[in-house]
């Protein structure tokens, strides 16, 4: 007995002694982080909104850094590839994720994920916030969000939408449409926005519900016609453009968000630098104004406040993916 527990102490005494040595190695690599190039994954396709503000991201992290940082695109499942890519990305926090509603709120609609978005990503900030835009190929017999509403219901499940992948935020806020709206159109995913663009300026599909750094492009050349904005507000990039509420639909106001995450595994010490190396970023009028004229509303705010607007967003969202029984298998 007295052998057994002296092997005991023995081997809590080496645990102590390890752990204790690794904690100055631990704060000084979170001291001197970053010392080598990061790269924030986006799960999307490039061309679209979360692509456009990843490499807004990275171009003045990489400033203020003093470091590369690298926007990666990894596609698919509605952006779970990407985001299970940076759950098993390790401690160091050099692999940061461009999140969105899909990731964080709306993962519901896949009932079998080899991941746990909500446990495996650890959040750092909102990025920002910005309305959706219900656009239309110029062909659509409709001018407004009323005229579309009517023409859906006198033409059940003729007109259909396109979105970037089931659980998106552009597939959801279309969902939303269809749920206040009582007008029964039909869904058709793609693997992001751009191809889901494309469809629709050649005419394949009618409609989408997409944010606005990805279409006001063409809203602006009369590739595409403008019905609505789903935001509280006109958005200042589309002020002639009315919102939801003004067309009749107060049922739409919402916004589509993006978030910056990390892999659970990343010590909650080293979310924090981040966080408040990200403050700064936002303190730069430039990176400010980048994101506001695109449409979007800069946010930056902190891990705590991050977790609890996601919260009420996910159960939001919730709501509408039981109430119209989305899946995606």
């Amino acid at each position: 007995m007295n052998l057994r527990r002296s092997w005991r102490q023995l081997l809590q005494t080496l645990c102590l002694t390890m752990a204790a040595a690794a904690l100055p190695a631990a704060a000084h690599a979170q001291a001197n982080y970053p010392d080598r190039p990061l790269r924030i994954i986006v799960p999307f396709t490039a061309g679209g909104s979360s692509d456009i503000q990843g490499r807004l991201l990275a171009e003045h992290l990489g400033k203020l850094y003093g470091q590369s940082v690298v926007v990666e695109n990894r596609p698919g499942a509605g952006g779970h590839i990407g985001g299970k890519f940076v759950a098993d990305s390790g401690p160091d926090g050099y692999t940061l994720l461009l999140g969105s509603i899909g990731l964080h709120a709306t993962y519901g609609v896949y009932k079998n994920l080899n991941y746990r978005p909500a446990e495996d990503l650890k959040l750092i900030t909102i990025v920002a916030e910005m309305p959706h835009v219900v656009v239309a190929n110029p062909e659509l017999e409709a001018n407004t969000l009323a005229e579309l509403t009517a023409l859906a219901r006198a033409k059940p499940d003729t007109l259909h939408f396109g979105s970037a992948g089931v659980g998106s935020s552009v597939h959801m806020v279309g969902e939303l449409y269809k749920m206040a709206a009582q007008a029964p159109i039909v869904h058709i995913p793609y693997r992001g926005s751009s191809a889901a663009t494309n469809d629709l300026l050649g005419g394949q599909i009618q409609l989408l519900f997409e944010n606005v750094p990805t279409t006001i492009g063409y809203i602006q050349t009369k590739k595409l016609k403008a019905l609505a904005i789903t935001g509280a507000t006109r958005s200042p990039a589309l002020p002639d453009v009315p919102t939801a509420a003004e067309a009749g639909l107060p049922g739409l106001t919402v916004t589509s968000w993006t978030t910056l995450a990390a892999s659970k595994d990343v010590p909650d010490a080293l979310i924090e630098k981040i966080s408040a190396d990200l403050r700064r970023v936002y303190a730069d009028p430039a990176f400010r104004a980048g994101l506001e004229r695109l449409g979007m509303t800069p946010v930056g705010n902190s891990p705590a406040e991050a977790r609890a607007f996601v919260e009420r967003e996910r159960a939001r969202w919730n709501k509408v993916i039981e109430t119209e029984h989305i899946s995606a298998g």
